[in-house]
């Protein structure tokens, strides 16, 4: 075999040696981290649910008792916001206060 052929055929052999490795070092996924994602997807493990009531956090509203700063989760979205009924806008877990 010519040099160059040699050279060839070793780096191809040696790209495709990296990228079995890739494979089987990236493959897996099925982790902690695999189940959390799933988890979220199913809906299991969500902050709020439609028809919940929260309150918003003091220092966003001043001046307003907590019955005026509690509203009913209208719609919970993709993204984990929540749109009130009462309130205009999505709205995220941190605008609230935490419930016990």
């Amino acid at each position: 075999m010519r040099r160059t052929a040699k050279r060839l055929l070793g780096g191809l052999v040696v790209a495709v040696g990296g990228l079995g490795t890739v494979a089987l070092l990236g493959g897996k996924k099925s982790g902690a981290r695999g189940r959390e994602v799933k988890s979220q997807e199913r809906g299991l493990d969500r902050w709020a649910r439609p028809g919940m009531s929260v309150t918003f956090r003091g220092e966003l509203m001043p001046g307003r008792q907590r019955a005026e700063r509690t509203f009913r989760i209208t719609e919970l979205l993709p993204s984990g916001r929540v749109r009130l009924g009462g309130v205009a806008g999505e709205h995220t877990e941190h605008e609230f206060e935490q419930f016990h």
